[in-house]
């Protein structure tokens, strides 16, 4: 027998008595007649909902203002009331109650989505053993009963006057508020103890997963350089005198303009010789040069001399500095550049200089990219074939393909951002999989531009396709029926991830709504303020779900919780607040999701990253484990003790 037990058979040997509320208090509602303007400047305090939601005994620091005039006929709170919430979204939460246990010195009300019961003069309840009352299973459960609903869940009063509470003496109220008061010290000491240290879980996983995602020096970062800064020597040649016939047929390779037609020379149709070489402009240019037509019909064209030779005055001859490129990486980037080398000429015959020639731009990525961009142009066939990129048979076919795979490659170490993809892109991106070939094509340049620089910036909307939701109400919500998320359920009810939803809807509705697929990410795009907007989740469901308005549907091939680990990170947080639009709403559309800006690493190592931070958010988030998992048995060992002592006998 406890010491509780004792006193009861001390003072009540025949059981507690229990009475209903409706027989020893009286109800009092919440403010009436209040608009949105009353709440702006106010000049009396109030209890909101929230303040009796979330605490079992009011807080005084979190009153907020209303404006009501001295004669207004209102009713305000006093010491020892029970202040209860009307409604909620669950049964399990409707009908909270907090106790009023400080007495006020002035007017406070109370908010109108909630009501007062004050007890009886008669009634002896001390305010600090009903918070806990009200709060234990035992009242819980009768609490609950009252309230009924499909998407609300609504208080009847009527009901919950006919609630019964158990009045032990005051001698037995008082030992137990004693008994909770020095064990809810104790577990709130604890409990402070165990979230500060998952706070700071939190905030190293934060620091981790940004650091992780940021890739830092290992994503590919743009810098241009002039060819006369990546050359060790850029020299013209010159023409020995015709005049003289002893200057030619020599053994000496001579290169004109018109054989130079993005190739390499392994030898050249007319040779000098020594005395030619000697008495004119020509100047020996050494093997692997990259060589540049500068005048007449050949002009911005450029080829590689395999061998060591001597040009013509209208040759430029590049000689590349190897610490700084690679000399076939200079050859492709300015045979693709041709038509921009040639549009700078001068004169009627568009004739180009050395001046300007030293001047021309080129983007300069690692020695080990420039390889790699290298292997990919010379062997083009054999490297698709190792990343699996098909090729068309026809070889007309396969050269337009390569043309456009050459761009992207070029186009991407000149801008270091893939960008969103073009409507010839996106052509052929049937979800039924039977037609994909603009999102296959689309693939295959990610992997290909993955496999050359790494890690890449690209825009959501070049491996996305968005889908906006439509539709979708709470009053649509069924008990039992079709699958559907409710934007507002994203940023409230949800994690990350996601195999079951909150809520379903007739079928009628269902049919209506836009569906995303298993491994599809719905993002919420309406807020009413930028740290929720653009939450998202993966659907990892085995059926398609229904997508109500303010959200969209992101389609990938990429790892879906790639990217929304992603879209945590303070990078892209910094990115979203430039890209929202509004004040007191908050959008984030799906036009303007599409320009932000992400890192996205090989499809493996994007699988690596996942891993790592799946274990990260189990220790910090996941309630079967870890901190949250002893936090959550501190609570429930602390409503056990807390329901066993108010567990009376009638």
């Amino acid at each position: 027998m406890t010491y509780i037990d004792d006193l009861i058979k001390e003072h009540c040997p025949n059981g507690v008595e229990w009475k209903e509320l409706g027989r020893i208090s009286e109800f009092y509602g919440g403010l009436t007649g209040k608009n949105k303007s009353d709440f702006q400047v106010g000049n009396s305090k109030y209890v909101t909902y929230k303040n009796i939601f979330s605490n079992i005994e009011v807080k005084e620091e979190l009153f907020e203002y209303v404006k009501v005039a001295n004669d207004e006929k209102q009713h305000f709170i006093a010491y020892g009331d029970i202040l209860i919430t009307g409604s909620s979204e669950s049964r399990e939460e409707a009908g909270l109650s907090s106790a009023v246990t400080f007495i006020p010195e002035e007017r406070i009300y109370l908010n109108s989505f909630s009501f007062g019961i004050r007890f009886n003069n008669d009634i002896e309840i001390v305010p600090e053993f009903s918070k806990y009352l009200f709060r234990s299973r035992a009242i819980r459960k009768q609490i609950e009963k009252t309230a009924s609903g499909v998407t609300r869940y609504n208080i009847s009063k009527v009901a919950f006057k006919k609630i019964k509470i158990p009045l032990p003496p005051l001698e037995i109220q008082q030992e137990i508020v004693k008994i909770l008061d020095k064990f809810t010290e104790y577990v709130t000491e604890l409990t402070a103890e165990l979230t500060a240290e998952l706070t700071f879980r939190k905030q190293q996983y934060a620091y981790y997963r940004d650091k992780l995602l940021s890739f830092e020096d290992d994503v590919y970062q743009v810098e241009w350089k002039t060819l006369g800064e990546v050359a060790t020597k850029i020299i013209s040649g010159g023409t020995p005198s015709r005049a003289n016939n002893s200057y030619y047929g020599g053994a000496i390779p001579w290169l004109r303009t018109q054989e130079i037609d993005f190739r390499e020379i392994y030898s050249t149709e007319l040779t000098i010789s020594e005395e030619g070489l000697a008495n004119s402009s020509a100047k020996w240019v050494a093997e692997n040069s990259v060589i540049i037509a500068m005048y007449g019909a050949t002009a911005g064209k450029v080829a590689i001399n395999k061998i060591p030779l001597t040009t013509n005055q209208a040759c430029c001859n590049i000689e590349v500095n190897e610490r700084l490129v690679i000399y076939r990486y200079v050859y492709h980037w300015l045979s693709y550049n041709y038509e921009n080398l040639k549009s700078m000429g001068q004169g009627s015959q568009s004739n180009i200089n050395i001046g300007i020639v030293k001047s021309f731009h080129i983007p300069v990525p690692s020695l080990d990219i420039q390889s790699r961009t290298v292997q990919v142009l010379d062997n083009f066939d054999t490297v698709c074939n190792d990343l699996k990129i098909g090729l068309p048979k026809e070889i007309a076919l396969r050269q337009k393909q390569y043309e456009f795979f050459r761009e992207k490659l070029l186009t991407f170490t000149a801008e270091g951002v893939y960008p969103k993809r073009n409507g010839t892109e996106r052509n052929g991106t049937e979800r039924n999989g039977t037609e994909r070939n603009g999102t296959e094509r689309n693939e295959d340049i990610i992997r290909l531009l993955n496999w050359v620089f790494g890690p890449i910036r690209v825009s959501l909307g070049s491996i996305c396709d968005f889908t906006r939701g439509n539709g979708l109400q709470k009053k649509d919500f069924v008990a039992n029926g079709f699958p559907v998320i409710h934007y507002g359920q994203i940023y409230t009810r949800y994690g990350f991830s996601a195999r079951e939803t909150l809520s379903f809807a007739e079928k009628a509705v269902f049919d209506k709504l836009k569906k995303a697929q298993p491994q599809d990410i719905v993002m919420a795009t309406t807020s009413e303020n930028v740290e929720d907007v653009g939450k998202a989740l993966v659907w990892e469901g085995k059926e398609e779900v229904g997508i109500g308005g303010h959200s969209c549907i992101l389609h990938t091939e990429q790892n879906a919780k790639y990217l929304v680990y992603y879209f945590m990170t303070n990078q892209f947080k910094i990115q979203k607040e430039k890209l929202v639009v509004g004040t007191k709403v908050i959008e984030f559309y799906p036009k303007n999701i599409e320009k932000a800006i992400i890192i996205l690493p090989p499809i493996d190592t994007q699988a690596r990253i996942v891993s790592i931070l799946d274990k990260f958010d189990t220790l910090t988030s996941d309630l079967s484990q870890g901190l949250p998992k002893e936090i959550e048995q501190r609570q429930k060992q602390y409503e056990y003790f807390r329901d066993s002592l108010l567990n009376f006998k009638s």
